[in-house]
């Protein structure tokens, strides 16, 4: 039986929906994997201790142009380095993780985008500008679009709930 939409007869549109599912699966892995990097890259720089963390926010204070606004919160972290740093660490593979297997990755995947993008503001006037601007908008792509269902735990969940948010 054909369907009264002509747009909903065209096989095409499956086609394009699944490799448009493996491109978005694509950008969540790499993204995944760079937060999962990042993490260990950091823990073995010792940006995850106290010392270590107050010292790159305390670069990010001095160095950067971020707003003066911006700052302030930067120095509370610093201050709180005991606390933040440990905060950090967990933010960051925690993200890594859940995006590289594909669970609660529209949540996950705006998580991402605010700590890069809060991570961008820091790093204003002291790195390439692009350097973070891709992956946060790749991160807000990704919870816009539902990319933990191809390829990821997301899918199975989504046959069981497909009117769920968080997938």
């Amino acid at each position: 039986m054909m369907n009264p939409d002509p747009a909903l007869n065209d096989t095409r549109r499956v086609v394009h929906e699944r490799y448009a599912g493996i491109g978005l699966a694509i950008v969540r892995l790499t993204i995944g994997a760079m937060f999962v990097w990042v993490f260990f890259e950091n823990l073995g720089k010792g940006a995850y201790t106290p010392p270590g963390y107050a010292g790159v926010i305390n670069y990010y204070i001095t160095r950067s142009h971020s707003p003066a606004a911006w700052k302030a919160i930067l120095g509370f972290m610093a201050r709180h380095a005991a606390m933040a740093a440990p905060m950090q660490a967990m933010t960051e593979i925690s993200i890594g993780v859940l995006l590289v297997i594909g669970l609660l990755t529209r949540p996950v995947a705006f998580v991402a985008f605010g700590f890069l993008t809060s991570l961008w503001i820091s790093e204003w006037g002291t790195s390439w500008i692009w350097e973070l601007l891709v992956p946060l908008l790749s991160s807000l792509a990704l919870s816009v679009g539902s990319a933990g269902r191809t390829w990821g735990v997301d899918g199975w969940l989504a046959r069981r709930r497909p009117s769920s948010p968080w997938w």
